[in-house]
């Protein structure tokens, strides 16, 4: 299957793209232009939670494609997204306890597709992913998911704490990859659990560190100090396999 991402240019085709309830995940507009339609397009991008930057003509103009956006690009996704209910959904039906990924920070689209990729094959139930801060689902993320996001719901959030919050209401705990944790091995792995996984550089955000229950590591004996996050992923992901399917 092909993807593209679907760039959207010009007044009329971006509010029409919002109207017609395309998913955007990003729109630049041309900074102090607040004219009439211009107003309606940031309006609706407000209501659907997209992501608006305020940028100077040049860097239009280095986007555009048709060079007549009229100050105003919008970026489509390459795949719709899925609801949080829909991936608790998909656990239910199935008869399973929620496994869920939950990204914090992933802005390579590489990483995303990879962890998509992973996600599927590990059996988990689908893939958290903040709006801010984090790659989207791109046509480089569904490309590299070598076919795996056909299968596994992607849901992007406004606030993944506050979705944390949520899903620990209905029976999920949290465990998230940072070298201050307890040994992987060691940990109760089972049952209804989100696995975070932070960026390479940062790792996990304070906040949402704040709200796991458990911390864990990946043992390691080599003379750096980390791994991709992709494989820091896949990594604990199968562990979590381990332990909820083949563990006595």
């Amino acid at each position: 299957m092909r993807y593209e991402e679907l760039t959207i240019e010009g007044r009329n085709a971006v509010l029409e793209a919002f109207r017609a309830g395309k998913t955007i995940d990003r729109l630049f507009v041309l900074d102090g232009c607040q004219d009439g339609p211009v107003r309606s397009i940031v309006r609706e991008a407000k209501r659907g939670d997209t992501i608006v930057s305020f940028v100077p003509k040049e860097r239009l103009d280095q986007m555009s494609e048709t060079k007549k956006h009229q100050g105003v690009i919008a970026f489509a996704a390459a795949y719709e997204y899925a609801q949080v209910e829909d991936i608790l959904n998909a656990a239910e039906g199935k008869g399973e306890p929620p496994f869920i990924f939950l990204l914090d920070g992933i802005e390579d689209p590489h990483n995303l597709g990879a962890i998509i990729r992973t996600a599927n094959q590990a059996g988990a139930h689908g893939i958290i992913i903040p709006k801010r801060r984090a790659a989207g689902l791109t046509a480089t993320a569904a490309k590299t998911s070598a076919g795996a996001i056909n299968y596994t719901p992607v849901a992007k959030v406004t606030n993944l704490v506050q979705t944390m919050e949520e899903l620990k209401e209905r029976g999920l705990w949290f465990v998230c990859a940072d070298m201050g944790g307890e040994l992987m091995y060691r940990q109760n792995l089972t049952g209804a659990i989100g696995l975070v996984i932070g960026s390479e550089g940062e790792g996990v955000s304070r906040l949402v560190k704040e709200k796991c229950d458990f911390v864990t590591k990946i043992p390691m004996f080599g003379e750096i100090d980390s791994l991709n996050a992709s494989v820091a992923a896949g990594i604990l992901a199968y562990e979590i396999v381990r332990q909820r399917r083949f563990a006595k």
